[in-house]
């Protein structure tokens, strides 16, 4: 079994692979005060939630946004397993143009993302990863990773504004979101839903204009169930496309 792990700002998401499938999915908080022993134990109650013993895993692979993690999962893996982990880091074969102007600076979760979506879908490809903050990237064809853009995420947009704002409270986005809210709660839910879709379709409509052709839309991250539907293009719904894209590395560069 190939075990695959994303490192994001706020979550962690681990997934098992064997034969080429995805047979679990799990998430843990990133923790930046945790030592490798405790992500050790905290592995390994996953992997017996899932039936996996750790003499199954036979590799694994981990992209990180956190310094710190990108040093201590490693270890953790190594202790629980004995294997140690690829990590995607500048220099990894992608299979990828990136254009760039510090190709080195990109961050290694979207070019996951962008190798997953590549295999999948006809450029070119815009992929919108919701998570602490919202990022768009665009993949041109040849391969071409040209960049993107880097927005507040919703979750922390929204904390900040129930942080600062002393009479609007912290909600839970989950339920309708109708247009006209006629309460304090309705209307921040529609703000955050409808305007971060609204907001969404503006970006794509813009960025068609500027390539002059249509792309193919790809929503990904802990909040795309929940703007998806409220958006007026077509977004292609990609919950695991991290998963996806690490395994698609590991083959590419496992020799």
């Amino acid at each position: 079994m190939l075990l695959a792990i994303d490192v994001g700002n706020t979550n962690i998401v681990l997934g098992g692979i064997r034969g080429g499938k995805q047979v679990f999915s799990a998430r843990l908080k990133s923790d930046r005060s945790k030592t490798a022993d405790e992500y050790a134990a905290e592995l390994q109650s996953i992997l017996a939630l899932y039936g996996v013993k750790p003499k199954e895993i036979e590799g694994g692979i981990l992209s990180s946004v956190v310094p710190y993690l990108q040093s201590v999962l490693p270890e953790a893996v190594r202790i629980l397993t004995k294997i140690d982990l690829m990590i995607v880091s500048p220099g990894i074969k992608t299979g990828l143009n990136i254009r760039t102007d510090n190709p080195a600076s990109v961050g290694s979760d979207l070019i996951v993302a962008a190798v997953a979506a590549r295999a999948k879908y006809k450029t070119p490809i815009a992929i919108v990863d919701m998570g602490t903050a919202t990022t768009l990237s665009l993949v041109m064809n040849d391969n071409e990773y040209m960049g993107g853009m880097i927005i507040p995420g919703l979750w922390t947009s929204m904390n900040a504004l129930s942080a600062n704002a002393a009479q609007l409270p912290y909600i839970d986005l989950t339920g309708p979101a109708k247009l006209i809210g006629t309460n304090t709660v309705d209307c921040m839910r529609s703000g955050a839903i409808n305007g971060t879709a609204a907001m969404l379709d503006g970006l794509l409509d813009r960025l068609e204009d500027e390539l002059g052709e249509a792309v193919t839309p790809i929503l990904t991250g802990g909040l795309s169930g929940l703007i998806a539907p409220a958006c007026r293009h077509p977004f292609r719904l990609e919950p695991d496309i991290l998963i996806d894209g690490l395994m698609i590395l590991y083959e590419k560069n496992r020799s």
